[in-house]
């Protein structure tokens, strides 16, 4: 988990995901957290989708993906 955090906030973002997509596990909401606040970070709207939507099926009571890609959003002008 770690190693995405570093990743996505040196811009990595395709090689976080990849690391996330080949874990010897099943990633938990953690690892797509640090995906989705990387994707905000550095504006990726279509990532940041695809990393709120895993977050969805692990914790669809969380708010934090939603306000976090709702500012990803906002910040692409897409309301």
């Amino acid at each position: 988990v770690c190693m995405i955090d570093l990743l996505g906030r040196a811009g990595q973002l395709d090689r976080a995901e990849d690391l996330i997509n080949w874990m010897p596990f099943e990633p938990d909401t953690v690892a797509w957290t640090n995906l989705l606040a990387a994707c905000r970070i550095h504006g990726d709207v279509e990532r940041g989708v695809r990393a709120a939507e895993n977050i969805y099926e692990w914790d669809p009571k969380n708010a934090a993906p939603y306000i976090l890609l709702s500012h990803i959003y906002a910040a692409a002008g897409r309301w």
